[in-house]
């Protein structure tokens, strides 16, 4: 996993790094402190570190396998929202993730209502950039799922709040299951790659429509008839023998 840089400037991936220029760019949005940077460090290396730099907006990239093909991961881990006096605060840095990003993941933690009552806002923002295209695949995580003694949020409501999302749910514990963790951002993953057009196909494409478009100007060659040739040598032939007898 590399750490790419702060998101104040959110770049693409380099494309000189992934061969086939397959980039899947997934934003990160949640309130503070329910466990987004643990997640996608999660994710992306397997290890749960406790203790990160709250709200720090990074972006970390990594190369992994999907369906059998080299993919680049873009992962935007957008600072924690939180509700004030004018609205959402970072709404502008969390505006920009989102227009970024290919899809959308929203975490609250099962300890803190407020995280989860976030989610419709942050919802709400989501279909507001998209509000002229298509929206982007969205899903709904419920973390620190190990942390019973403390819930604040119950069981069955999360599921309910991604029905009326229309968004898919998972409830995990980044800092205990890590395949729970990796089988939500894995099939987010796998049903991103299936929307993109392979590279090879777009340069499969590219190469067949050049050639449609070069053949009505330069015609193949056709291949010579051998037959053919053999019969017009041996008419020259013929004809000179003709000629020398005459004279």
């Amino acid at each position: 996993m590399r750490l790419i840089q702060n998101m104040s400037t959110i770049v693409e991936y380099p494309s000189s790094e992934c061969l086939n220029n397959r980039v899947i760019k997934i934003a990160v949005l949640g309130g503070s402190g329910v466990g987004k940077t643990a997640l996608v460090v999660r994710f992306l290396t397997k290890r749960f570190i406790g203790d990160y730099e709250r709200n720090a907006g990074n972006l970390y990239s990594r190369e992994v396998q999907i369906d059998g093909e080299q993919v680049a991961i873009q992962v935007q881990d957008t600072p924690g929202v939180q509700v004030n006096d004018n609205g959402l605060s970072s709404e502008e840095q969390v505006r920009s993730s989102i227009q970024w990003a290919d899809a959308v993941v929203m975490v609250y933690s099962v300890t803190d209502g407020h995280s989860f009552d976030l989610i419709s806002q942050l919802h709400q923002l989501v279909s507001q950039v998209y509000a002229d295209r298509p929206a982007p695949p969205i899903i709904l995580l419920a973390n620190k799922a190990d942390m019973v003694h403390v819930r604040r949020v119950e069981p069955q409501q999360g599921p309910a709040l991604a029905l009326a999302l229309g968004c898919s749910f998972y409830e995990v514990s980044a800092s205990e299951d890590y395949s729970q963790v990796h089988g939500a951002f894995h099939r987010l993953c796998t049903e991103l790659a299936k929307r993109q057009v392979p590279f090879s196909a777009n340069a499969n494409a590219a190469s067949g429509s050049n050639e449609k478009k070069r053949s009505p100007l330069i015609p193949r060659p056709k291949s010579p008839n051998m037959q053919d040739l053999k019969r017009r040598f041996k008419q020259v032939l013929s004809a000179k023998v003709r000629t020398v007898t005459s004279v």
